[in-house]
């Protein structure tokens, strides 16, 4: 095993910091609707790797089968879905609510493998999820008593989770077979067009935002996407994916730091008891999966 060009848990980091950003941006995309800012946050990722791919892994595309074409509409489709509810939910909710809601996407694929492939549940696994799901009730009586809306932003924010663990387990499969690169590549394009539809649909306005818009677009297809994602992805070479997942789970903490400072929000104590127990219940629950997933993930890594 060669040494990695630099520490990959700096790159974790930098991978947390960066995703980070993406609410805060997204809050400070105020007046663009939802779809718009999810639309060009992967349109500017599709056309900045484009490039590159063509470049080095133009060949691959041909390795795409027409199941894997089905599964990775599927898997854009989902996506873009992800993006506009999370999005969405930040119209209504903190970025504090709605940043811990939505990274509890592991408990959700979790329960995604059990229906679809019959995993087995471990008594530390139903406790780490109860724990979690409770923080996220006390998350949603504290917003509930704020407001009806911020209630439906948590709402929204569980249901861009949900999306999201679709699009990872339809992924799963087409991850075999493509570079990471390649597969990024084509479920963004696929998203991106989702995107463009949708909003055509809508009638929403392409074009007349203001340069301040244009460069949180811009930041948002490059930051949380190249720094945030892209590193991860690079670090999963020499971390577990459980390490890597425990980095993930710190984004909210980030998130509602960054938005402390640049949006002046203020976290009630419920979102910080709440955002505390479903951290820790998440924790808890990449521990306990971890010791049972060993032997799959050394199946899937094998690439």
């Amino acid at each position: 095993m060669r040494l990695p060009p630099f520490n990959p848990y700096i790159a974790v980091i930098i991978g947390v910091i960066s995703v980070s950003s993406a609410a805060v941006l997204v809050k400070l995309a105020d007046g663009a609707p939802a779809s718009i800012i999810a639309n060009y946050r992967l349109l500017f990722a599709v056309i900045l790797m484009a490039p590159y791919i063509f470049v080095k892994h133009r060949n691959e595309f041909r390795l795409i089968q027409k199941k894997d074409w089905l599964l990775s509409i599927l898997a854009g489709v989902f996506l873009a879905f992800h993006f506009i509810l999370w999005f969405e939910s930040l119209n209504y909710t903190s970025v504090a609510s709605s940043t811990v809601l939505v990274t509890m996407q592991p408990i959700f694929a979790f329960l995604g493998t059990y229906f679809i492939f019959q995993e087995r549940f471990s008594p530390g696994t139903v406790i780490s999820m109860v724990i979690a799901l409770f923080g996220s009730i006390i998350i949603s009586w504290g917003d509930f008593r704020i407001s009806g809306l911020a209630l439906f932003g948590d709402f929204l924010a569980l249901m861009g989770a949900v999306t999201v663990t679709a699009y990872f387990l339809l992924g799963q499969q087409l991850r075999k077979q493509l570079s990471l690169m390649t597969y990024t590549f084509v479920v963004y394009s696929i998203s991106s067009l989702t995107l463009i539809l949708y909003n055509l649909v809508l009638q929403n306005e392409f074009f007349g935002y203001s340069a301040n818009h244009w460069l949180i677009f811009l930041a948002l297809a490059v930051i949380p996407t190249f720094f945030g994602h892209s590193l991860f992805n690079w670090a999963l070479k020499w971390l577990s994916t459980s390490t890597i997942s425990m980095g993930i789970v710190f984004e909210p903490i980030g998130a509602t730091i960054l938005a402390y400072f640049i949006l002046d929000e203020v976290v009630s104590w419920s979102q910080f008891l709440g955002g505390t127990i479903v951290i820790f219940g998440l924790f808890l629950f990449i521990m306990s999966t971890t010791r049972k997933s060993k032997v799959t993930i050394a199946r899937k890594h094998h690439h």
